[in-house]
């Protein structure tokens, strides 16, 4: 029952946070970037910022600073090019990647997948979610957020 309940806290922080990028989408360019400079200093500052919320809610699930652990990570953008490219760099970081056209919303792209174990400290959890903002930005990607679950192998 634990695990279950743990699964479900997670998957409602990843889709609050992933709901809360959706609606930026309607503020895109329409001159083919994705992100302006502008959307993503915010965006980092909004996931920075929530790394330690979210780091200090698995803590209360039992997750110390000394357990690794795989994180789940999500992109998007207004082209398959765009994600794709994002991919084949998160790939070379010996991550599992899958990118495609986005289930709510055809004119989204995404990219997604799971890292490499790491600790669940905050220093590390933030450096790497500052990384993956600025590598977003540098392929015209948005990151969205990441997640995760306790009980890994």
């Amino acid at each position: 029952m634990k695990k279950r309940t743990t699964w479900i806290l997670i998957t409602l922080i990843t889709t609050t946070i992933i709901a809360m990028r959706l609606f930026d989408v309607f503020k895109k360019n329409n001159n083919g970037q994705f992100v302006t400079e502008g959307q993503f200093k915010s965006n980092s500052d909004k996931q920075v910022e929530l790394a330690p919320q979210t780091l200090q809610q698995l803590r209360e699930l039992g997750v110390t600073v000394d357990k690794d652990l795989k994180l789940e990570f999500f992109f998007y953008s207004n082209t398959v090019d765009k994600v794709e490219k994002l991919s084949d760099e998160l790939k070379k970081m010996n991550y599992e990647v899958q990118f495609g056209q986005s289930q709510g919303d055809k004119k989204l792209f995404i990219s997604t997948g799971w890292t490499t174990k790491m600790k669940m400290d905050n220093g590390t959890v933030t450096s790497w979610t500052k990384e993956m903002c600025d590598l977003g930005y540098k392929f015209d990607c948005d990151f969205d957020g990441w997640g995760t679950t306790p009980e890994q192998d």
